[in-house]
């Protein structure tokens, strides 16, 4: 019989993320599994350029690095790593780590999967730079059930880290719905690692959140689980952080993975005691039979120049900068040009910034040399343009830049596998795929139905997106609470009363907005309507917004669609992943009830 509790742990959030969580998390309290998330629609770009130069990379090697010091503590103490940090070669870094094994002595048996890398299909066209299926959770299961010590993927959904070791664990099958649901939303919740401990956090001033430690999930066989964090690590977990992760980077209700397709509005977050959150209720729906593939091209060169107004007259000085290179633009013709002018000045600033504004010019088109001829008149302008001419950096080369789309496939067509480490090779067929028994033989070829069910569409979240309008369910209600009774207001800041969070789904921008007590809830839910988000965020008001009601969450999720472009790779905004656009709202000033404040 399996033990009653999965304990798994996230080390890393992103690529980048701090370095030395892997060894924190192994060493700071008792785990069964581990999981790294390096992955995002803007590290797939990274990587994919890092292969152009080297075919033998298009990993993470920064998890090959933190290896060094861990792949020995892990072995010892039983902890199974998860990991995409494989990203475009999983079976590179896999046999990277079998190397590390052998050099330090460490019996580690290594296990990949593979088949989310499309990128010699014909159909995407001859610039695609990257082409990666979204995978879900059942190569991971094939690959623990064999034994592995390590599984290392490529592009899978970020809960896949979770519903993989879970299914394996507790021998979920695809009928699992509610189970693998609960698995899912567990996984969504650390798949940001310190954002579900009091990372990026709208009340940070209640909590100290310095350091905060990395997030782990106890998932029980029915896929309810406990979120929580190593004794005595910094940070916090409450009801209100790990609301604020599950909104992050989502949509509606229903929340479309490879594993099921979780409902979000049936989740329930009761406190535990310190630092511990029960997630029960979760409720599981099939998941679509469509599989997502995450396509990145290069979109051409971007050069911006930043001008600085000083002073007086900032509005006449910037419409004097534009004038004067309406020549130039008109004869170079960039493919984009956009000019934002923040006005950061404040009237009689007794330090210089605060008493200067930023104009920003952007250009973007295929051929550099465009972008250079109109930084070089930016420079020309220098003794020749209004009083207090200059410019925050000296113009540069110009940077590449890329974009992010999505295509759709049927999940048959994707060649979904597990590598075990002993060389044999698990084919993972969707759902309604056979199981047959591996055989012994290394390097033979066998099949094995998910544990996590059938492969399909990635849900809608951080390195993930989601399928065709046409393949959606009908939209659930909207259940609203009885409105708060009328009574006195006063104009005061959203953040006062409301948390937000936001971030980037492809070219789109999702803000979830949650509150604290049913009183505020009563506010909310009919005042923050879509009009009043669009007033509340004059930028958002040429693209189509859709809200969706969370009661059980007391919270309200937008999505923006199109503001940021071509997704963030494109940077197409100041805040080109959307990340402090739910502070900004926060920050925006309305009529809220008196007894709310």
């Amino acid at each position: 019989m399996p033990a009653p509790v999965l304990r798994i742990g996230n080390a890393s959030g992103f690529y980048g993320d701090r370095f030395d969580a892997l060894h924190e998390m192994l060493t700071d309290g008792p785990l069964d599994v581990l999981t790294g998330d390096y992955l995002a629609e803007l590290t797939m770009l990274i990587l994919g350029r890092d292969r152009l130069k080297n075919p033998y990379r298009g990993y993470a090697r920064t998890f090959l690095a933190q290896l060094e010091k861990t792949l020995g503590l892990a072995v010892e103490r039983g902890v199974t790593l998860v990991t995409n940090a494989g990203g475009l070669n999983p079976a590179g870094l896999a046999g990277r780590i079998g190397e590390l094994a052998d050099r330090l002595g460490v019996p580690a048996r290594v296990a990949y999967v593979t088949g989310d890398d499309l990128l010699d299909d014909q159909r995407w066209g001859t610039d695609v730079l990257t082409a990666n299926a979204y995978l879900g959770g059942g190569g991971i299961a094939a690959c623990l059930r064999a034994g592995a010590d390590v599984v290392v993927t490529g592009r899978v959904t970020d809960a896949a880290l979770v519903t993989g070791p879970a299914a394996a664990h507790f021998g979920w099958g695809p009928g699992d719905l509610d189970a693998l649901a609960g698995a899912v939303v567990a996984g969504h919740i650390l798949e940001c690692g310190t954002q579900a401990t009091g990372g990026n956090y709208a009340f940070f001033g209640e909590h100290d959140v310095r350091h905060p430690g990395f997030p782990l999930a106890e998932i029980h066989a029915d896929g309810s689980a406990v979120i929580t964090k190593h004794p005595g690590t910094g940070g916090v977990v409450d009801v209100s952080t790990v609301t604020a992760q599950l909104l992050y980077e989502t949509a509606g209700a229903r929340y479309l993975g490879p594993d099921v397709t979780a409902r979000l509005d049936t989740v329930r977050l009761t406190s535990d005691g310190p630092d511990r959150v029960r997630v029960s209720g979760v409720r599981g729906e099939a998941p679509p039979a469509s599989l997502k593939v995450g396509l990145t091209r290069p979109g051409g060169w971007r050069h911006e120049v930043a001008f600085v107004l000083t002073g007086l007259d900032i509005e006449a000085k910037a419409r004097l900068v534009r004038a004067q290179l309406d020549g130039v633009l008109a004869e170079r013709r960039p493919a984009a040009v956009r000019w934002t002018l923040a006005r950061t000045d404040r009237a009689d600033a007794p330090v210089q910034e605060e008493a200067s504004a930023l104009l920003r010019l952007v250009v973007r088109d295929r051929d550099p040399e465009v972008g250079r001829a109109v930084e070089a008149a930016c420079v020309e302008l220098a003794l020749a343009s209004y009083p207090g001419f200059h410019v925050a950096t000296p113009p540069g080369k110009g940077t590449q830049y890329g974009v992010f789309e999505a295509a759709y496939v049927d999940a048959g067509a994707v060649p979904h596998a597990a590598v075990l480490a002993d060389g044999r090779r698990v084919v993972i067929p969707p759902a309604s795929g056979s199981v047959v028994e591996a055989a012994p033989t290394s390097g033979s070829v066998v099949e094995a139905a998910p544990a996590s069910g059938s492969v399909v569409e990635a849900a809608p979240a951080y390195g993930h997106a989601c399928v065709p309008d046409a393949a959606l369910p009908e939209p659930l209600p909207e259940p609203l609470p009885e409105p708060l009774p009328a009574g006195p207001t006063r104009r005061a800041p959203l953040g006062l009363v409301a948390g937000a969070r936001s971030g980037d789904k492809g070219g789109s921008a999702n803000v979830g907005v949650w509150v604290r007590d049913d009183d505020a809830w009563r506010w909310l839910a009919h005042e923050l309507t879509v009009e009043r988000f669009r007033q509340l965020l004059p930028e958002t008001a040429g693209f189509a917004v859709e809200r969706h009601v969370l009661p059980n969450l007391r919270a309200l999720n937008f999505v923006v669609d199109g503001l940021l472009g071509e997704g963030v790779a494109s940077q197409a905004r100041f805040d080109p992943q959307a990340k402090a656009v739910g502070e900004w709202l926060r920050a925006r000033h309305l009529e809220i009830p008196e007894v709310l404040l």
